[in-house]
């Protein structure tokens, strides 16, 4: 990775860490789909004055079925769950659940993408989802009312992710970033609209609500899919995954800046834990094997 592609993962997490923010305010009050309605609306009509070329709009037509693929595994779904998980979890813990997307971008990549994987990713996996049983392990209740469909959740979001990482890399990379983020962004927002519409809140969205809506669509989405589907192009769909290393951290001091969020030894041990195992999985930390010295033999004389 260069040091521009680093400059934008840290910006790009920046701004992924603020959506957890904005969701866990926003969706109480709009809902898990109207909330991604208006997000990927919002973010289609920012983007589209990017497309105003017919060589661009020409692309999203050649391209309408990839495209609305893409929309719906890595918009549509994913955006979905993390708000529907935001209307019962902390936007700090959802953010560290989150972080295990580089682990299920290697395996898909594994499974279907023919990307090699290794037996130290298999070890990481496992510490990964160590990390995701001591953070959640007191919260897994599946009973009316407990936290265990909405960790559910936030894993779907990560298994989309990884289909999504991998399939834009290897069956859309040649196209151009903003055909990507504008063309994904406008299919979203169709799939979208009649079911956002139909789930509109009754009640009349607090400006506050509105406010962190229109600040998910414009920075967390807007500005922040102009720089992942750049980072794919250039770094790959594993290392462009690795922001969610960096999501965690900025999710966690803003919770705890933003909405009070408690920071306790379980959280943190669980979130040690996650980032290591996902670091090794990834190949970012590598796991070596202590070499065999040869017996050492007396000169021959």
């Amino acid at each position: 990775m260069s040091s521009a592609d680093a400059l934008r993962l840290i910006l790009l997490s920046s701004l992924w860490g603020l959506s957890f923010i904005f969701m866990r305010v926003a969706a109480p009050e709009f809902g898990a789909v109207p909330l991604v309605l208006v997000r990927m609306g919002v973010g289609a009509l920012l983007l589209m004055p990017l497309l105003l070329s017919l060589h661009y709009l020409r692309l999203i037509w050649q391209h309408k079925g990839p495209l609305l693929f893409l929309g719906v595994v890595n918009h549509v779904l994913p955006f979905s769950l993390l708000a529907l998980a935001t209307t019962r979890l902390e936007a700090g813990f959802t953010s560290l659940i989150n972080a295990t997307t580089p682990i299920f971008t290697a395996l898909i990549g594994a499974l279907f993408f023919a990307t090699a994987i290794q037996r130290q990713q298999y070890l990481g996996l496992a510490l990964a989802l160590l990390g995701v049983y001591v953070l959640s392990a007191d919260r897994l209740d599946f009973a009316l009312g407990g936290d265990g469909w909405f960790i559910l959740a936030v894993l779907g979001a990560t298994f989309c992710y990884g289909i999504a990482g991998n399939y834009s890399k290897t069956r859309l990379g040649h196209l151009p970033t903003r055909v990507l983020a504008a063309g994904s962004s406008a299919m979203s927002a169709l799939v979208l609209l009649v079911p956002g519409l139909l789930l509109w809140p009754s009640e009349p969205v607090s400006p506050l609500a509105w406010g962190n809506a229109l600040a998910l669509a414009a920075l967390s989405t807007t500005l922040a899919f102009l720089l992942y589907f750049g980072l794919l192009a250039s770094a790959g769909a594993t290392a462009t995954s690795t922001v969610t290393f960096l999501v965690p951290v900025s999710a966690l001091i803003w919770g705890y800046l933003l909405l009070g969020e408690t920071l306790n030894l379980q959280i943190i041990a669980g979130m040690i834990i996650t980032l290591i195992g996902t670091a090794i999985a990834t190949k970012l930390l590598r796991v070596r094997r202590r070499g065999v010295r040869p017996p050492a033999y007396p000169p021959h004389e």
